[in-house]
């Protein structure tokens, strides 16, 4: 086991993170960065770019029914869901060398593996051990562990943005922004679409006058929404998938291809052993006990950093 030391540990490689990397460098900070999953984080390889490219296709087809009969003509129009995810892969596939060569030009040391805690500020990485002055968690968030019988058939939203071929037939359960924006995205593409909500309004967090016309252009679009609908358990057939939910104390049964979790997130720090730092987290994060301590230190690394950072990432 080696020991190696710094000024700061990070653990997790997505943009905030990269940019607080950057600026600690460029205050001449010894300054390491841990990722188990490739380089680049959520937005960039799992979540907000990679959305963007599908998200325009089925803009496409959206403008393509909207201006039909308005002075626009086309024959065919659709998405070929192999080539669409060809042309994704072409933004993201790049992402995680040109971050790892990033670092590397401005001096962070870039570690690849599994981290956890095994002292107040010391991370165990592999064979090493990364001692830092101060460490920064930013894991990003993972799905939450659907408990129901056969939750081992569902596909998750990092899945779904891999899927070579989409199938005719899809449910959502959950009805969060991931379903809804990938419920669209798939019913453009031609599959036939139901979203699974367990309470009576979905995107609880939202605006509910936009959320009530959203759910009618959505139902409006073709696809099922079904409210206060409890999912009970997913079972493989010869057939495909049948995802059973209770509806007013009755039970149903939904058929699909492929069953996608929309069902909420949650942070990712379960495997880093928090407690053996001291630190303390619930399912929403990590619990802030003391206030003024963490201001004190945040102002402390922001005096040490420039106003301006001139390493680029």
């Amino acid at each position: 086991m080696t020991t190696k030391t710094f000024d700061l540990v990070v653990i997790g490689t997505g943009a905030a993170t990269s940019t607080v990397a950057s600026q600690c460098r460029a205050a001449d900070w010894q300054v390491a960065i841990v990722d188990s999953r490739p380089f680049g984080g959520t937005c960039a390889l799992r979540g907000c770019d990679p959305k963007k490219v599908l998200v325009g296709a089925a803009e496409v087809i959206d403008w393509h029914h909207r201006m039909k009969g308005k002075g626009i003509r086309a024959e065919k129009v659709g998405i070929e869901w192999s080539e669409l995810m060809r042309f994704k892969r072409s933004f993201t596939e790049p992402v995680p060398k040109h971050r790892e060569t990033s670092f590397s030009k401005a001096g962070i040391a870039a570690f690849h593996g599994h981290a956890r805690f095994v002292g107040p500020t010391a991370i165990q990485v592999g064979n090493d051990i990364l001692e830092g002055r101060h460490v920064v968690v930013a894991t990003g968030a993972m799905p939450e562990k659907l408990q129901i019988p056969g939750a081992e058939y569902v596909t998750t939203s990092d899945q779904f943005l891999e899927l070579n071929e989409l199938p005719p037939r899809i449910v959502f359960i959950g009805g969060g922004y991931i379903s809804f924006e990938f419920a669209h995205i798939a019913a453009r593409a031609g599959s036939h679409v139901t979203i699974l909500h367990r309470s009576s309004r979905p995107l609880t967090r939202f605006d509910p006058d936009l959320v009530d016309q959203l759910v009618k252009r959505t139902r409006d679009l073709g696809i099922d929404v079904q409210l206060q609908t409890d999912v009970k358990g997913i079972a493989s057939t010869s057939s495909g998938l049948t995802v059973r939910a209770s509806i007013d104390g009755e039970t149903r049964a939904f058929q699909a291809d492929l069953v996608v979790h929309g069902a909420g997130r949650v942070p990712e720090i379960d495997d880093l052993d928090l407690t053996v730092a001291g630190v303390k987290y619930d399912k929403r994060g990590v619990v802030v006990t003391n206030t003024c301590k963490a201001r004190r230190a945040q102002q402390s690394m922001q005096r040490a950093m420039p106003r301006r950072a001139e390493v680029p990432l």
